[in-house]
This record gives structure tokens, sequence and C-alpha cells, in this order.
């Protein structure tokens, strides 16, 4: 299930954010939870719609704050805030939900 993914996804994004706050990376912690967040929300907000564009465009929400995310996890990859053996299968869960957000979206 996609929100399923979604939530489970927001959750490790949570505990990276965690691993932040230790380093005293408390905005970009803050950051990582709200776009991780914003994933199964937009996700939840959008199934509730009666209306098959207005679900659509929940979707695509979801899905740019998926990228957020991806965005914020290779820009702390290269500036050696995380390591890349630490965010590649973030990155590449991020890309299987992307996947799936887009057939779902296609499929309404």
């Amino acid at each position: 299930m996609v929100w399923q993914d979604s939530k489970d996804l927001a959750i490790q994004f949570h505990r990276l954010a965690e691993k932040f706050e230790q380093k005293k990376y408390y905005r970009y912690a803050e950051q990582l939870r709200a776009a991780g967040l914003s994933v199964p929300n937009n996700i939840a907000e959008g199934s509730a719609s009666p209306h098959a564009a207005e679900f659509k465009q929940f979707l695509n929400i979801a899905r740019r704050s998926l990228f957020e995310s991806v965005s914020m996890l290779l820009v702390f990859e290269e500036t050696g805030i995380v390591a890349a053996q630490d965010i590649a299968s973030l990155v590449s869960n991020c890309d299987q939900l992307s996947r799936k957000l887009t057939n779902l979206s296609r499929s309404r």
C-alpha cells in the first residue's frame, strides 16, 4: 500500500533526523521531518476527496515533497553531514515510492 510505504519512509526520516539533532543540526532535522511527513499526510488527505482530480493533485504534492526529501539527503551526503551508506537505502526507497505514486495517480 502506497500510504503505508510513505509512512514507513517518514519514520526512517524521523530516525535520521534524530541523528542530526545529536550533531546539533536542528534546522535540517526539522526540515527533513516536515518534508517526510508531508508525503503520507498528503496521500491521506487526498484519499478523502470525492474527486479523482483532487486526489491526483494531493498525490502530486506528496511526490514533490518526496523529491524535496531526496534533494536534502543528497546535499547532506555531499556536505559530509551523513555518510553515503546511511542514505543509500533511503534514496532507493524514495525512488520506489515515487514510482508507486506515479502509478497510483495514473490509475485514477
